[in-house]
């Protein structure tokens, strides 16, 4: 039977849409207040500061020439703009499950349905969403919209996905190649929200970071979600025992003991995400280390508190 995705489903996410009606109270875009304040705001004018509010918002290099104090007042946008990218290569159906649910999820299914909560509370809020899939090359774009038929096309395209068995092998990753070209089709500033294993089978990690910087360049804000099976793919806790294990996306297989490659491997995976680390750190992109293990309301439920706490 196809699996569809309900979405009546986030009617029962308290968490989040407590959230969201607390945080959008009194302004019905949700914009001013959402976990995404701060995103989507212009420079208006300036105004003297009064004694005793914060003083964040004042200028001091407007000080320094008149030795005054002012206050920077910002004009937000009517609606956020957010992009969805979802890596829809073979390795993100990683572990791979006969029927994966949100509660016993692979990555792809994780993936899949932390979208769907995001645009759920972007639709609540009025603001507009739009998807892209890439695998070694771009499978879906759409713009970004906040009409109800679009978001209707928006859930049917996350269920193609995760009714697409043929995923599950075969498919190889240009995350670098895929990830400037949508920066490239984005034309409006945007919030583009990056779920990823990061695994370009392509390319080297030389090429995907220029591609992240590509998209802080052309000023979006980026949020990446990088998701892993933290048990077996970094920390590589396997039994001691004979293993074959097989890319993917390739289909290269490797004959091996746990126990003669852990070291190594745990090494060369910590190198990678300290590097990603500190990338992420160097452009300002908003890293979340996403296990599938906690599930997605796990990882998106204290993300989106600490954004508000933020903001």
């Amino acid at each position: 039977m196809p699996i569809t995705i309900d979405q009546s489903r986030f009617d029962q996410f308290s968490p989040l849409e407590l959230l969201a009606r607390q945080v959008v109270e009194g302004f019905i875009t949700g914009l001013h207040k959402s976990p995404f304040h701060g995103f989507s705001v212009e420079f208006a004018e300036h105004r003297l500061y009064n004694q005793g509010e914060s003083v964040k918002n004042i200028d001091w290099k407007l000080f320094g020439r008149t030795d005054r104090l002012y206050v920077k007042r910002y004009e937000e946008e009517t609606n956020l703009r957010c992009q969805i990218v979802i890596d829809g290569s073979s390795s993100m159906y990683y572990p791979l499950h006969d029927n994966p649910t949100p509660e016993d999820p692979d990555k792809m299914n994780f993936s899949i349905y932390s979208a769907a909560a995001l645009m759920y509370l972007l639709r609540r809020q009025r603001d507009a969403a739009g998807l892209s899939i890439f695998t070694d090359k771009i499978d879906l774009h759409t713009g970004a919209h906040s009409n109800l038929v679009h978001s209707k096309r928006l859930y049917t395209e996350l269920e193609k996905l995760l009714n697409d068995k043929s995923g599950k092998t075969g498919k190889t990753t240009s995350a670098a190649q895929s990830l400037h070209e949508i920066a490239d089709n984005i034309h409006k500033r945007s919030l583009v929200i990056i779920f990823s294993d990061m695994l370009d089978g392509e390319g080297s990690r030389s090429q995907l970071f220029p591609a992240l910087q590509h998209l802080k360049h052309n000023k979006h804000e980026v949020i990446l979600f990088h998701v892993t099976d933290k048990k077996h793919e970094i920390d590589f806790a396997f039994d001691n025992k004979p293993y074959r294990f097989i890319d993917m996306e390739t289909g290269e297989e490797v004959k091996v003991r746990p126990h003669e490659v852990r070291e190594g491997y745990r090494a060369e995976m910590q190198l990678f995400k300290s590097e990603l680390i500190m990338k992420c750190a160097q452009y300002h992109i908003d890293l979340i280390e996403a296990d599938i293990a906690l599930g997605y309301r796990q990882v998106l439920l204290p993300y989106l508190l600490k954004r508000v706490r933020m903001h």
